[in-house]
C-alpha cells in the first residue's frame, strides 16, 4: 500500500511509520517544514495547503498530529493551541482529500476517548453520549472536521485512543524514571478508571482499521481497563520496586492547572466494543502483561 501519515514523528506516528515499512508499505510523511526527503510531501494546516501528490493515488491516509496535551499547564493560550491543532489541521486535510483525484479510500483520524468526560466507574463504549468538559467539546468538533472526506465518499475511521503505554513517552514515559527509583506512586486517590493501550496494540490497531471495512469512532484501548491505584501497584510488580507513594490532587492541580482534572484525575473506564465485534485480537489484555512487555 501506499499510506500517507501526519504526526509521523510523534510517539503513535513514529512507530506506526516503522511498522509499515517493515512491511513493505510506501509511506509518504507529511511535514510542515520544507521537505528535506523524497518520502516527505509538504502541508500547512493554518494556510489550508496540503501537498496534493501526497494524497492523490495513496490508499490511506493516516492523521496523527496535533499539539501535545499533557506536556504542559493548561494556559487559555495553550488550550487554543491543543484546539487549533486539532480541528483546523484536520478540517484542512479532510478538504484536501475530498479534493484528490483520485481520492484516497480510507483516512484513519486519531481522535480520543476524552470524547466521553469522567465516566467514573461507568463502562463506556461507542455507543456512549458525550461527556462534559475541554476535551469532550475538543474531541466532537474535531471528528466533526473530517467530514467533508466522509462526505466526499471516503471511508473515515475516528480511532478514539486511550493511555498508550510505551516507555517513549507519555504517562509512562514520564514517570517511569520516579518508579526506577522506588519513587512511584499513584495520583490522587487512585479509584481513577485508565483505559490504556499497549503500544504493540495501538499500532496494530490502526493498521486493522486500515485493512477492514470498519468506519466511524472505535475505541482503541485495551479490553481491561484498571484503577490508577492497580496500574501503580503492576508497574512496581514489573520493575521489582515499591510503588507506596502518592501524589496529592492538591499538587497535580496546582503543576498541570486545567490538565490535572480532564488528565491524570478524570476516570475513564472505555471499552472496545466495536475492535472486538470486528475481529481484532489483543496481544495484551491485562496491565501486567502490556507493561512487561514494553519495558
Amino acid at each position: 500500500m501506499r499510506v500517507t501519515v501526519t504526526g509521523s514523528s510523534g510517539l503513535i506516528g513514529s512507530a506506526l511509520v516503522k511498522s509499515l515499512r517493515e512491511d513493505g508499505h510506501d509511506v509518504v510523511r507529511l511535514v510542515r517544514r520544507e521537505p528535506e526527503r523524497d518520502d516527505e510531501a509538504r502541508w500547512s494546516p493554518a494556510d489550508g495547503c496540503v501537498d496534493k501528490d501526497s494524497l492523490e493515488g495513496a490508499d490511506a491516509v493516516v492523521h496523527l498530529a496535533g499539539a501535545a496535551v499533557g506536556d504542559r499547564p493548561w494556559t487559555k493560550a495553550y488550550r487554543q493551541k491543543i484546539r487549533d491543532s486539532r480541528v483546523v489541521g484536520t478540517r484542512t486535510l479532510a478538504e484536501a482529500i475530498a479534493a484528490a483525484n483520485p481520492r484516497p479510500r480510507v483516512l484513519v483520524c486519531g481522535s480520543a476517548i476524552g470524547y466521553y468526560g469522567d465516566t467514573g466507574g461507568r463502562e463506556v463504549d461507542e455507543k456512549s453520549p458525550m461527556g462534559r468538559g475541554f476535551l469532550a467539546a475538543l474531541v466532537r468538533d474535531w471528528e466533526a472536521a473530517a467530514a467533508p472526506a466522509r462526505d466526499a465518499g471516503v471511508r473515515l475511521v475516528l480511532p478514539r485512543t486511550g493511555v498508550v503505554l510505551t516507555p517513549d513517552g507519555g504517562l509512562l514515559g514520564r514517570t517511569l524514571p520516579l518508579f526506577r527509583l522506588g519513587l512511584g506512586a499513584r495520583l490522587g486517590d487512585g479509584r481513577q478508571w485508565t483505559s490504556w493501550i499497549s503500544i504493540a496494540d495501538q499500532i496494530a490497531a490502526l493498521r486493522f482499521l486500515i485493512d477492514h471495512e470498519i468506519d466511524g469512532p472505535v475505541n482503541l484501548t485495551a479490553p481491561n481497563p484498571v484503577t490508577n491505584e492497580e496500574y501503580t501497584r503492576a508497574l512496581g510488580r514489573v520493575l521489582h520496586r515499591p510503588a507506596r507513594l502518592a501524589v496529592p490532587r492538591f499538587a497535580l492541580r496546582a503543576a498541570l492547572r486545567g490538565f490535572a482534572d480532564e488528565g491524570p484525575l478524570i476516570s475513564q473506564r472505555a471499552l472496545p466494543r466495536r475492535l472486538g465485534e470486528a475481529g481484532f485480537r489483543f496481544a495484551h489484555e491485562h496491565v501486567d502483561e502490556a507493561l512487561a512487555a514494553v519495558l
